[in-house]
């Protein structure tokens, strides 16, 4: 799943490359693009996931490894306006890693060892996000746009085609005798999985704000060649966290994590400079990163029965996918209009607005149930 998640963080800055430098067009062009292709990822993630509780693992995931191949390989030779136009169904037919290595550790590993296997998953993350954009820059700045696409869909296509082959479980072994009719939605799509949906996404908002603030205000300061090694340091400091809250007994809740990440990372702004005080602030809010978002996988694998768990799964990816779309453009907006220092704000409120939204609702007193009448009950 490591390097099924490689290509995954290289397409979005190897396409922007393509789009403005390849096509001659906008950075607005090529936001287009990727815009509809995390759109796709949103609405085929749980759908995906459906098809897993049903059809299982290998007819899935090669479609959708020879969709995404096709995808990457005659992209080069697209114009834009084809491109545009096949970008929401080409995330569509994206292999849902992430979801997909969540379903499978909780079928491996057994309930009380899962928020180990999900600190390490998320860590997993932290280390493919450190590399693999890299690597896709340093390719296409020095081959041609055309091999680094093609080549891009091949890496795509040999990862799939080694998921179906390993072929790893993605859900418990059930006795025969079990009743495998899927329950209905109503009995599992709880107010408290939606609560931990939007935790999810609104970590995400928060993230994606964070990394835009920062961005923005080292620029802004005339730093714009540290961005790598700050950046090196957010990763790390994550999955510092991520290490700990694997390895304790007891961790703290989705909630009080979500309340840290978002908290932290709004007086973050009053020291933007110099460039080492903005790197060392931001390691706390850094710190409960993986926490946060291990412990709402962990969530929801324990209240997601193992006959939906794809569809949950998938549901939870497109929980993140949304927090990302939604948070680049709000703290883009607050920069615009204030300062870098505003956009930490906006990204620490805006997503613990999001995560608020679940999180009282979970709380509030559930309704008295309905006299049930005595004609009913005999």
């Amino acid at each position: 799943m490591f390097l099924a998640r490689l290509p995954m963080t290289m397409n979005g800055v190897l396409m922007t490359l393509y789009i403005v430098t390849g096509l001659g067009r906008g950075y607005g062009a090529a936001g287009l693009v990727g815009a509809g292709v995390t759109l796709g990822m949103a609405l085929g993630a749980p759908l995906l996931g459906r098809c897993f509780d049903r059809y299982g693992l290998r007819p899935v995931v090669a479609v959708c490894g020879i969709g995404t191949t096709a995808f990457w390989v005659a992209s080069p030779h697209l114009p834009f306006e084809a491109l545009a136009a096949v970008a929401v169904p080409a995330g569509m037919l994206s292999v849902p890693a992430g979801s997909l290595a969540r379903q499978v550790l909780a079928a491996l590993v057994p309930v009380e060892e899962r928020r180990a296997a999900y600190s390490l998953d998320t860590i997993s993350i932290e280390a493919t996000f450190m590399i693999g954009p890299a690597i896709g820059i340093a390719a296409i700045t020095t081959l041609s746009p055309t091999f680094t696409l093609t080549a891009l869909g091949v890496l795509f296509g040999g990862t799939a085609f080694l998921i179906w082959l390993v072929d790893p479980p993605i859900r418990e072994e059930r006795d025969p005798a079990e009743d495998v009719a899927r329950p209905k939605l109503r009995t599992w799509l709880t107010w408290q999985l939606v609560a931990t949906l939007l935790v999810a996404g609104g970590a995400l908002f928060v993230l994606v704000g964070t990394e835009l603030a920062t961005l923005a205000a080292l620029r802004a300061n005339g730093d714009i060649g540290v961005t790598g090694l700050v950046i090196a340091v957010m990763c790390a400091a994550s999955i510092l966290g991520g290490i700990v809250h694997g390895a304790v007994r007891r961790s703290l809740p989705q909630g009080v994590l979500m309340l840290l990440l978002a908290l932290l990372v709004v007086p973050v702004g009053l020291a933007d400079q110099p460039w080492w005080l903005l790197m060392l602030v931001l390691i706390p809010t850094n710190l409960v990163c993986a926490p946060t978002l291990a412990a709402t996988t962990e969530t929801v694998s324990r209240i997601a029965p193992p006959r939906v768990r794809g569809e949950a799964m998938g549901l939870q990816d497109a929980a993140t996918r949304l927090g990302l779309a939604l948070g680049s453009p709000v703290v883009g907006f607050a920069i615009d209009h204030s300062s870098p220092a505003w956009g930490f704000v906006a990204a620490g409120l805006g997503g613990l607005v999001i995560a608020s939204a679940g999180l009282l609702r979970r709380h509030a007193p559930a309704p008295a149930p309905e006299p049930v009448p005595a004609m009913a009950e005999s």
